[in-house]
């Protein structure tokens, strides 16, 4: 692998230097040791990467940056392009392949790992993710390098805002059912599960948070929680949610606020096969397809079904930047029921009538 490493000049100390690559996080290394291995040596494109991933907050983003920009760096490469090379009819061809493209799936009865493209083409909002990631490598690497260009930057997206959730909810009495579940599981699988709906969190927030995150504002008892892309952020933890975590720490102050036995961070997969096998205890019909985020989904699916709901409180409850983002998730939205024309003709058709009067009486 290229390393960054800077050498002493004639005249100054002999000392150790140490590499860049020294303070990388194993994410980063792996990644930049696999590409390594189909380039030459200096190549500047495993450093590249590598230091793009290693400057990634957390290591969910790391490791979804790595199997995105994998799929891009597979594309170029098997049309004898090299990445930093890549330009845009390229970047837009990639675009087209992506719609078609099948999916990598586990293989049935294969090794550990193994895994094959037989699964359904990317959603929308799945391909809008992988370019802006590959957006995002090579605006580093031109900021790097100090020359080339970001063959993304005009490719069209996906239009988000006409997409759909490919996330199958569930309804307000089936999340009951989970929850009463989680309840007669353990006081630790009903805290996690209960806080992740009622304050809308992803996994990956969740089972980052400490006890000590545990907090009081203005009254209110909050977690500070780690989000998306690392950015910090003071949540309400509801009264249920808040007497949950009470009765599962049972006065411990510090270390993961859900954790093992051994005092470890719970692992997400076993999060994965407990939340399944609740669903599934529970009667949900979609138990088997039943994932962590479906907690946040619904969480976010029920606020804005909610009489008076305001798109820019659930828009803040969820985390979201982009209010279309939120959108996704409205179940109301488009019903021909709740169509504004019907208040601005009935209101148009009052005011003809009153200019009419007024006409019939000259």
């Amino acid at each position: 692998m290229t390393e960054i490493v800077v050498r002493p000049s004639a005249g100054q100390l002999d000392t150790a230097v140490r590499s860049a690559v020294d303070d990388w996080p194993e994410e980063a290394v792996d990644f930049a040791n696999e590409l390594a291995a189909h380039y030459q040596p200096g190549d500047p494109l495993p450093a590249l990467a590598g230091a793009w991933i290693a400057r990634q907050k957390t290591k969910n983003t790391r490791g979804t940056y790595v199997r995105q920009f994998r799929v891009w760096e597979q594309y170029a490469r098997s049309t004898g392009t090299h990445p930093l090379e890549a330009n845009f009819p390229l970047a837009e061809a990639f675009s087209r392949y992506l719609e078609t493209a099948p999916t990598m799936r586990s293989v049935k009865g294969g090794k550990r790992g193994e895994k094959a493209p037989v699964g359904p083409p990317r959603s929308d909002s799945a391909r809008a993710n992988l370019m802006s990631a590959c957006s995002s490598f090579h605006h580093y690497a031109v900021r790097a390098r100090g020359e080339g260009s970001d063959p993304f930057e005009l490719v069209v997206r996906p239009d988000l805002e006409q997409a759909d959730s490919s996330t199958r909810g569930s309804t307000e009495e089936e999340s009951a059912l989970l929850l009463a579940a989680a309840r007669s599981d353990s006081p630790r699988a009903y805290a996690l599960l209960l806080t992740m709906y009622s304050m809308a969190l992803r996994l990956d927030s969740a089972l980052s948070a400490r006890a000590e995150d545990l907090g009081y504002d203005q009254g209110h008892r909050t977690l500070n929680v780690r989000l998306k892309g690392g950015r910090r952020k003071r949540k309400a933890v509801p009264p249920p949610a808040g007497h949950a975590l009470d009765l599962y720490l049972d006065g411990r102050t510090e270390g993961p606020l859900f954790q093992t036995s051994a005092g470890k961070p719970l692992d997400p997969k076993y999060v994965w096969t407990l939340v399944r096998r609740l669903a599934d205890k529970a009667g949900i019909k979609n138990a088997a397809t039943f994932h962590p985020h479906v907690l946040k989904h619904d969480a976010v699916t029920h606020a804005l079904a909610a009489p008076g709901a305001k798109l820019h409180d659930v828009q803040d409850f969820a985390d979201h930047k982009d209010p279309r983002t939120t959108r996704l998730y409205d179940q109301k939205k488009g019903r021909l029921d709740s169509s504004p024309g019907y208040g601005i003709a009935a209101r148009l058709a009052e005011r003809l009538a009153e200019h009419d009067d007024s006409e019939g009486a000259r």
